[in-house]
């Protein structure tokens, strides 16, 4: 079965363990720092901050901003934890409707919802194509509203020549293991804002001031004295994933371009069918294809079709309010609503090889073109 999702790693990866490993050191400590500099360098903010997963990414940047009631909006279609990170402080999400062709925060329909309870926006990148951030920045400016980028699926993507995670008052990274590049699992916030860094800092190791690893610093004694002065969260990173995730880094845009070719080819050998539709990268989008989604009005026989073919099949995302615990938040989202029914993405990772894409092609043509 090929999958839909494999990451790609090697030798280096397990080089960088065994030397973490080796040192004595695979907690919170120097590897965390380092990964954390280099990847602020790369999206190009000034602060990362590195915790266990994109979920606490979230979680913890509406905290930081102080947002523990109103309303948050978010698209219909996104994966269930940027909804629930509005739950976990007290807040309502309110569900956008997404546009047809990038499955993106629909601009219309959130100026719409906007309200005088709203206090923030979670735009989500989703597939790796970036949301069309000039007219949300506009609005939450215009309204005084906190943005939160939900880059978990778009680690390199690139809105008009600038890395999305740098865009809004913060970014939140997933690297679990079926995302463009991974450490296992584990997350990281970007921020242009430095008021807010020590804080979560605290927020992610149980609300201590001091890790280990700062108390550790000095070379002449261990301090054990530290203070805790608000509940915090036990979120933070390890040196074991950031080890992996400095090696994973430098193979970034790599990847991120083994994959965009491998969009091109598909594009090319499936544009021709005309029952689907093929993804689109917008003009000032540098798209980093975590999907390659497609719609078709026979979705649910034609995953059944590439299975028999040895291929596998997703569906990225069930509408939030699908889910039995977010049944009362079914607004008016009628693009979102119909388009689900519609989308299945095909196997895309940067090591697929060409005789798999051939096998993928063929079945593909194969459903659409059975003699």
């Amino acid at each position: 079965m090929i999958p839909v999702f494999k990451p790609s790693l090697g030798e280096e990866e397990i080089a960088a363990i065994r030397e973490t490993f080796a040192s004595g050191w695979i907690g919170l400590g120097p590897k965390t720092k380092e990964f954390e500099h280099r990847f602020a360098d790369y999206i190009g903010t000034p602060h990362a901050i590195g915790v266990n997963s994109a979920t606490a990414a979230l979680d913890l940047s509406l905290k930081a901003f102080h947002i523990n009631s109103g309303e948050i909006l978010i698209p219909a279609i996104t994966f269930v934890s940027t909804a629930h990170a509005a739950v976990y402080n007290h807040a309502t999400p309110v569900l956008v409707d997404v546009s047809r062709d990038t499955l993106c925060m629909d601009i219309d329909d959130l100026q719409e919802k906007i309200t005088e309870k709203t206090r923030a926006i979670i735009p989500v990148h989703l597939g790796g194509h970036p949301c069309d951030m000039d007219p949300i920045l506009e609005l939450a400016g215009d309204h005084n509203l906190v943005v939160i980028e939900d880059a978990a699926n778009a680690a390199g993507a690139e809105y008009k020549g600038q890395k999305v995670g740098s865009l809004g008052d913060a970014g939140c990274f997933s690297f679990q293991a079926t995302k463009n590049m991974t450490t296992g699992d584990g997350g990281m916030i970007t921020t242009s804002h430095g008021e807010i860094v020590e804080r979560l800092q605290r927020l992610r190791w149980v609300g201590i001031n001091l890790d280990t690893w700062k108390r550790n610093a000095n070379p002449e004694r261990y301090s054990w004295y530290y203070e805790v002065d608000e509940v915090g969260y036990k979120y933070h990173m390890n040196d074991i994933q950031a080890s992996i995730g400095l090696v994973q880094l430098q193979k970034l845009d790599t990847m991120n371009e083994a994959r965009r070719n491998i969009a091109r080819n598909y594009g090319h050998a499936l544009s021709p069918l005309q029952p689907i539709s093929l993804p689109v990268e917008k003009p000032w989008a540098n798209h980093v294809y975590w999907l390659y989604t497609m719609k078709m009005k026979e979705r649910d026989e034609f995953i059944s079709h590439m299975s028999r073919h040895g291929i596998a099949t997703g569906v990225h995302f069930m509408p939030v309010h699908h889910h039995p615990i977010y049944a009362a938040l079914s607004g008016d989202v009628p693009v979102a609503e119909n388009i689900w029914k519609e989308i299945v993405d095909i196997p895309l990772f940067p090591d697929l090889n060409g005789d798999e894409m051939h096998r993928i092609i063929s079945a593909v043509r194969t459903f659409f073109s059975p003699d």
